[in-house]
């Protein structure tokens, strides 16, 4: 499977994507416009090991909501992920059997050497 979810108004997604070029064969997915399903998230919770590696705690609405002093469960977080797009951290990129997850120039670097080696 090649597969990227993205948010089409992060700039960083955007960024990300650019450098990925060319990005021949994978599906992309605008999480704001089309919606993670929740056997979209069980697939990617699937390869990843977890919800909670799948959820970001950078969101505005983490914050807001106070999250942080909460004691989230994985039921949580996937509540949470499917409640809205925010919480997802983005970008989602699935190759095969591989998932990265997230901006980080580690994970962005990783992603380039796995596509295009």
């Amino acid at each position: 499977m090649k597969k990227i979810y993205y948010l089409s108004t992060c700039d960083t997604c955007k960024r990300i994507l650019n450098d990925l070029k060319p990005l021949e064969g994978f599906d992309l997915q605008d999480i704001k416009t089309e919606p993670i399903t929740p056997s979209q998230l069980h697939e990617m919770k699937a390869v990843a090991g977890s919800f909670e590696s799948l959820f970001s705690k950078r969101a505005r609405l983490y914050k807001e909501r106070g999250l942080a002093q909460k004691n989230l469960t994985e039921e949580d977080f996937e509540k949470l992920i499917l409640e809205h797009y925010t919480f997802l951290k983005r970008p989602v990129v699935l190759f095969n059997d591989q998932i990265f997850v997230g901006n980080s120039k580690a994970v962005v670097d990783a992603v380039k050497e796995t596509i295009h080696p």
